[in-house]
């Protein structure tokens, strides 16, 4: 059996590797608005079973319309 396995060890230039690994000064954003965060809709579980039980007879008349029945 034939496998075609590429070396783990990644050859590049000196001056790529130190800009791959340079440390980045990151800001965190302190004027956000959280409120409208906590407002937003959440995924339930019956919100779940709702997109279920929607797509039962979608995949019923699917399957029934691929057959001809």
């Amino acid at each position: 059996m034939k496998s075609n396995v590429m070396s783990s060890v990644i050859h590049m230039e000196e001056n790529e590797l130190q800009k791959l690994v340079a440390e980045v000064k990151e800001t965190v954003a302190t004027n956000v608005d959280l409120s409208n965060a906590e407002k937003e809709a959440t995924f339930s579980a019956a919100t779940l079973w709702n997109v279920q039980k929607q797509m039962k007879p979608a995949l019923r008349s699917k399957l029934t319309n691929r057959w001809g029945l």
